[in-house]
């Protein structure tokens, strides 16, 4: 019998890399065994208030005595940390990182490793990769009950890297009432389908006023997917030390309603 043909260097370093990716994707889903549903939070266009809905939707599953862990998964533009009011980073633990609680919710985002929070942060998709392998990894989330992500806006390689990295349950679409930001948040919703994944629903943020009402719910009987509600455009976020849905009943009401729709949704889907 002959001997087995030598590896030629560039074969030695593709079984090398198919290695190192096989460890690295044993790690992160080890990393993510404890938590129980992982959320999206999702928009086809940025500026429609995503991060609000993350951060007002996190704040208010943990008032509901949930463990909740909130990542910010927008590399490049990390806002959670400024709506949080977050000072203070993760604490290193031997190898891994304690992250921060704010109002009941753990938080880890990229802001934490900024020099300075107007820093452009400019990345091609394998750096975002790495950098959210590294975060999942290296972060001691605990066991919560539920993980809300924050993803980067869009349909292209940053968003796809997050929805293949994090194998998320499933999704809140948010978007505006406004045509350009429904058409939008159509592409986002197709974008998920195509990769056979769950949207647990739609959300329309900043309703009312200038913007009208409506679109949310158009899109979501168009796409038969949920209508979770509508939040309405408040000076309550803007003058609010806190996230609005601690701070002001009207809000609180919104997202304790949209909460319940949720958590409603998740569980039905557990069932099918």
């Amino acid at each position: 019998m002959s001997s087995p043909r030598k590896l030629t260097p560039q074969e030695e370093a593709r079984l090398a890399q198919v290695r190192k990716n096989f460890e690295e994707r044993r790690r992160v889903t080890q990393s993510l065994e404890g938590i129980g549903t992982r959320i999206g939070v999702y928009s086809g266009k940025g500026g429609v208030g995503k991060t609000t809905v993350a951060t007002n939707l996190a704040v208010t599953l943990a008032t509901q005595n949930n463990d909740v862990a909130l990542f910010d998964c927008d590399i490049d533009c990390p806002n959670v940390t400024q709506v949080l009011r977050i000072t203070e980073g993760p604490v290193q633990n031997g190898e891994k990182l304690i992250p921060p609680a704010r109002f009941g919710v753990k938080v880890m985002s990229m802001a934490f490793f900024q020099d300075n929070e107007d820093e452009a942060i400019v990345w091609r998709g394998p750096m975002i990769h790495n950098a959210i392998n590294q975060f999942l990894q290296s972060t001691e989330w605990g066991n919560p009950d539920y993980m809300i992500v924050d993803l980067p806006p869009g349909t292209s390689d940053a968003p796809l890297t997050v929805m293949q990295t994090l194998n998320l349950d499933g999704f809140i679409i948010v978007t505006t009432p406004h045509e350009l930001a429904v058409l939008d948040a159509k592409r986002s919703i197709n974008m998920i389908k195509k990769m056979n994944l769950n949207v647990f629903g739609v959300v329309e943020n900043l309703s009312g006023g200038v913007f009208g009402t409506g679109g949310g719910q158009a899109l979501a009987e168009e796409m038969n997917l949920p209508f979770l509600g509508a939040t309405e455009m408040s000076s309550d976020y803007t003058n609010s030390k806190k996230p609005a849905a601690l701070e002001s009943d009207a809000v609180a009401a919104e997202y304790m309603s949209l909460s319940k729709k949720l958590t409603a949704q998740i569980t039905e889907n557990k069932s099918q």
